[in-house]
């Protein structure tokens, strides 16, 4: 059986992806309960390349494979061959022989692409310019968790058409909520994503009218890795549209606020959003840990009773 890969959130079906959610809020209640005591990965090892920093991404998956049992080899591209140009699908070959999955974080989502045609361990996307579908597993695990399922509610995106942007695109797909995508002109998401995702997804120019009646909203940095040069222009085109706790009175009543992290406090959102409590973010960033460990599991093992 050939290897499954986790590039984006189209990689799994509708009823896997709501199994994982699941899976991952037992993982998390059994580990508070009874600690890390089911470690199903004895001697099994994740490789983890890293070509973009991480603080969440490194420490989740380091933590999910030490909770079960296994074993985390952080690679850098000074550290690898890939840094001295190794052919994207040589390394893919070579790691298929020793490891058990490898985890990617990159620039290039067709690089990664590349890597994964070439493996025949499973391949999982930590983060690519088009895409980061770890993120939203435990975004919807953390909505789900705050306020019960998620099909047919309305989430709401402020800021750029960006590859987070288009996780949760992808995500009011697979998981059947209404998205609410609200940015300025010229910061679209990419078309033929928005397209897929039919009547799933829309983009409101206006912050306000888009929270209206919202029951989530999130939102992202406005400079992205790679776009710090940007910044001023960024900042300019993206006044009025910063997340404020008077925005959020604007959405439902029990709304949720989501932010990916790192924040720039003063920026995408007011300087004490992060302190009111709609906004779950540290719990939404604790999940990556649980939703990573309920994804690294389903892929080497399938589902688990």
């Amino acid at each position: 059986m050939s290897a499954r890969h986790f590039l984006t959130l189209l990689d799994l079906s509708r009823d896997e992806l709501a199994y994982l959610i699941q899976r991952a809020i037992k993982i998390k209640n059994t580990l508070k309960t009874q600690g890390p005591t089911y470690t199903p990965f004895s001697n099994r090892t994740l490789a983890m390349i890293f070509e973009k920093s991480s603080t969440r991404t490194r420490v989740s998956f380091e933590t999910a494979m030490a909770q079960f049992g296994g074993h985390a080899l952080f690679l850098s591209p000074r550290d690898t061959q890939l840094g001295r140009g190794e052919p994207i699908g040589d390394t893919a070959r070579v790691l298929s022989e020793m490891v058990d999955a490898v985890m990617i974080r990159t620039f290039s989502h067709d690089g990664l692409e590349t890597f994964a045609a070439s493996s025949t361990v499973p391949v999982i996307n930590a983060l690519t310019d088009d895409y980061h579908p770890c993120q939203l597993l435990a975004d919807v695990m953390t909505w789900t968790e705050c306020r019960g399922p998620v099909k047919g509610k309305t989430a709401v995106w402020i800021g750029d058409g960006n590859n987070m942007c288009h996780s949760w695109i992808n995500a009011a797909r697979q998981f059947d909520f209404q998205l609410r995508i609200c940015c300025p002109q010229g910061y679209e998401p990419r078309q033929d994503i928005l397209d897929a995702a039919g009547d799933n997804a829309l983009i409101v120019r206006d912050p306000a009218t888009a929270v209206r009646g919202a029951d989530l909203v999130t939102t992202d940095v406005w400079a992205s890795m790679g776009q710090e040069e940007e910044q001023a222009k960024r900042e300019r085109d993206f006044d009025g549209f910063q997340v404020t706790e008077a925005l959020l009175d604007q959405a439902a009543a029990d709304a949720i606020f989501l932010h990916c992290l790192p924040a720039h406090r003063g920026e995408e959102i007011s300087t004490t959003l992060l302190d009111d409590p709609r906004a779950v973010v540290w719990q939404e960033a604790g999940n990556r840990l649980h939703a990573q460990k309920a994804l690294i599991e389903f892929l080497l093992l399938g589902q688990v009773d």
